[in-house]
């Protein structure tokens, strides 16, 4: 059974930094690729970034770019997600998500960002300005 289980989020000021972290059990890391992913308060779910299982190639929205930074430790089977110079925009609920398949630019376009086989249950990050 595959677990995806997030933590670090919190209450930050604007100009914070938080790195998330998600755990995974049932799946290894470094053979799936691995996304974040964001809620803000009304709004729909958005792909923040991506990581691929092949060549550990890299994907960020355009709005977090220079800001955050995606990673993975294949001994702690954890992806993180640094996240700098926060902004009250950041403010959401953030999943991470996996995929068995790899990912590529393309299918980091469309704003809800490309297609993930399991999903956290996400973790709050609130940004105060």
């Amino acid at each position: 059974q595959v677990q995806l289980v997030e933590s670090g989020g919190g209450l930050v000021q604007a100009g914070g930094s938080l790195r998330l972290s998600c755990e995974a059990s049932g799946l290894t890391v470094s053979d799936w690729s691995m996304g974040w992913f964001r809620q803000a308060p009304g709004k729909g779910r958005e792909f923040v970034a991506a990581i691929s299982w092949r060549n550990a190639d890299t994907y960020f929205t355009d709005s977090v770019k220079g800001r955050f930074s995606i990673s993975r430790d294949n001994a702690k089977n954890t992806v993180y997600l640094q996240m700098n110079n926060l902004k009250p925009e950041d403010t959401a609920v953030y999943y991470c998500a996996a995929r068995a398949n790899e990912i590529r630019f393309t299918d980091t376009q469309p704003r809800g960002g490309p297609i993930m086989d399991y999903w956290g249950k996400g973790t709050l990050v609130t940004v105060s300005s």
